[in-house]
């Protein structure tokens, strides 16, 4: 199948990679959308393992009120530039962290607490797509900007208790 441009833009709208990374995903899977998105899902994935241990230290503090301000979350959530801290992507996934937050109530970040029936909020089935725990979301998304991010802490505030 030959590789348009249409195609490559199709793909690059749909993962948000460059265009020569989709073009190449594009001709290794010979012209297959969903297979290209699988090999740049790879790729990406082993390229934010490798910036792992990068130091994220810029970032947002994202607020999001609830239940007509009966529930308030404040979440910290870092990269490693400013650049990718003002990202509609970033953006997009600080609000959905103090979302997830606000719906769940999770005791931790990624360490399992003295309650077994409470995950903490990393292990957590996203609420937007179940078939996705947190830290698939934080992945992919790390994966998109290129950088580092981290969940660094958060805060739940609940009228009444």
């Amino acid at each position: 199948m030959e590789i348009t441009a249409d195609r490559v833009k199709e793909l690059r709208d749909k993962s948000g990679a460059g265009v020569m990374d989709c073009k190449r995903a594009l001709q290794d899977a010979k012209g297959d959308i969903d297979a290209a998105l699988g090999f740049l899902r790879e790729k990406g994935l082993s390229q934010v393992a490798k910036r792992s241990g990068r130091e994220a230290s810029q970032g947002a503090v994202e607020s999001y009120i609830h239940g007509g301000g009966k529930i308030g979350v404040l979440v910290e959530v870092n990269c490693e530039t400013d650049f990718v801290a003002n990202t509609s992507d970033f953006r997009e996934l600080a609000h959905d962290l103090a979302m997830q937050i606000a719906a769940t109530d999770p005791a931790s970040v990624d360490e399992d607490g003295d309650d077994p029936n409470q995950l903490p909020l990393m292990k957590q089935p996203f609420i937007k797509d179940p078939g996705r725990t947190v830290a698939d979301l934080v992945r992919d998304t790390a994966a998109r900007t290129g950088e580092n991010i981290i969940v660094r802490r958060f805060t739940r505030f609940q009228l009444g208790s």
